[in-house]
């Protein structure tokens, strides 16, 4: 078990950061561990940069040119989450 891929990528890291027991993992599905970690994860890129502005961004970058990535990456996820909960609309052409 201890060069198991599950283990390594999937086992420790829902320990970690989710906090869910050893005994709670041997009872749950895979499928639901996996896509318990994908969340996770998804949330943590989600709020990854909440409270930086672009000024902020712009000064970071300056030392480290790839936060301007991670801050696209950033940007998109809160579109894609506000425009799933009606936080933000989509404006189409036949809308207009």
């Amino acid at each position: 078990m201890l060069e198991s891929p599950d283990a390594v990528l999937l086992y420790i890291p829902l320990m970690k950061k989710i906090g869910i027991s050893w005994n709670e993992i041997k009872h749950t599905p895979n499928h639901e561990l996996q896509g318990l970690l994908r969340a996770a994860n998804e949330y943590d890129t989600l709020h990854s940069m909440d409270g930086y502005t672009d000024k902020d961004i712009s000064e970071i970058a300056k030392e480290k040119p790839e936060i301007r990535s991670q801050y696209a990456k950033y940007l998109e996820k809160r579109r894609k989450y506000d425009e799933m909960i009606g936080k933000r609309k989509i404006v189409t052409f036949k809308g207009l």
